[in-house]
């Protein structure tokens, strides 16, 4: 979860917080906090993707749309396998660089929405 916050009222926090809940591993991505040594829902916060030292599957990212470039860039640096951008951020160049580096790529979709959706059937 790149753009993660510790404040449990922000939709990072509460995004996050369900998909733990429902058995996913959550990596915390934010500088703010992995300076400190800080965990965020009891997981290790990390400055940059590149200083996950275990593979990731999905790049979650609760960033402005301007910021997602160099997150896709990071996200194919360390052979992630989806590069997921949250509700509102739309960023295409970032979206193409990650289909062209085969990777799944979606946009503007909330990660805990389509969840719920796909498994409440």
């Amino acid at each position: 979860m790149v753009g993660i916050s510790v404040d449990n009222t922000k939709p990072s926090f509460t995004t996050s917080q369900y998909m733990q809940s429902k058995g996913y591993t959550i990596v915390p991505v934010n500088p703010r906090y992995a300076n400190n040594s800080e965990k965020i829902l009891g997981q290790t916060c990390y400055a940059t993707l590149e200083d996950i030292p275990f593979p990731v599957d999905i790049v979650n990212v609760f960033r402005p749309t301007l910021d997602v470039w160099p997150i896709a860039q990071s996200s194919v640096q360390i052979h992630a396998k989806c590069l997921w951008q949250q509700s509102g951020i739309e960023n295409i160049q970032a979206h193409q660089f990650a289909v062209e580096n085969n990777m799944a790529s979606i946009m503007n979709r909330c990660i805990k929405i389509e969840h719920q959706r796909f498994y409440s059937k």
